[in-house]
């Protein structure tokens, strides 16, 4: 389905996902209103006004979640808003888990003002987020792979839930075009445990020092499986996680974060 002359809206778009779905948006020839919190910050948009089409089709506003009504002039005439903002707070014990927090509180509200209001939406619930970056700065999600590649004498004892990011930003187009999507989908593409990723590794990057040993003598964290059946009812084909550690590890090589 092409977006051509299809006006849609992007929130959070310097972000790592959000910056793939401006990509492939611009690609299939939609106009894109994007919000950034400074679109003057050179860091958090060059990599966005550098993609193909953006020139012509990219547009940029300035918004701020915790500024109410900052957003109506970002969504205003769109056909779609593809919201990927989330506060995150770094000055709390634990950042991570108030990010998770305010996705599913944010999650819940939106569920809630959809219904009320007559509006269609749609969840798309990723795993562990990595492949490559469009943005400058290191996200939290490719942090796990940087650490094993960057001298980590030992690997944690962690079973992930992986996903390409590519993955994740074709399913919040695949989404919006496709009328019969609905409710909420998991997005996963492959579970295992570290120490299968440290062999991964080691097999495509035989001259990094990966390392060997588990970070505790505990028995390893039991793997599961997470239906992939409705993302792929949808139109998603899930990256390899070969392929996607491969684009992972190259692109953090490409920006110098080892």
């Amino acid at each position: 389905m092409s977006g051509a002359e299809k006006v849609v809206s992007v929130t959070g778009a310097s972000g790592y996902i959000a910056s793939w779905v401006v990509k492939l948006l611009l690609q299939r020839g939609y106009t894109v209103k994007a919000s950034v919190r400074d679109p003057n910050d050179k860091k958090k948009t060059k990599h966005l006004l550098a993609l193909d089409g953006a020139k012509e089709r990219l547009q940029l506003f300035k918004a701020d979640l915790l500024e109410e009504g900052s957003f109506d002039s970002v969504v205003e005439g769109s056909e779609g808003v593809f919201h990927t903002a989330s506060p995150f707070y770094h000055d709390v014990s634990d950042p991570q888990l108030w990010y998770m927090i305010s996705k599913t509180l944010a999650e819940e509200a939106a569920w809630k003002f959809t219904k009320e209001n007559g509006i269609d939406m749609v969840a798309i619930n990723p795993g562990l987020v990595i492949g490559p970056l469009l943005q400058p700065t290191l996200n939290t999600s490719v942090e796990p792979v940087l650490k094993l590649i960057n001298g980590a004498e030992t690997f944690p004892n962690i079973t992930y839930r992986w996903v390409d990011v590519r993955d994740v930003a074709n399913a919040h187009i695949l989404a919006f075009e496709n009328a019969s999507a609905s409710g909420r989908y998991c997005l996963v593409g492959r579970i295992t445990h570290c120490s299968e990723v440290v062999k991964l590794l080691r097999d495509l990057f035989p001259a990094l020092k990966i390392p060997e040993k588990c970070a505790d003598d505990k028995p390893f964290t039991p793997t599961y499986q997470v239906s992939k059946e409705r993302a792929q009812v949808l139109g998603v084909k899930f990256t390899p996680l070969e392929v996607t550690l491969k684009d992972t590890v190259e692109s953090l090589k490409e920006k110098n974060f080892f």
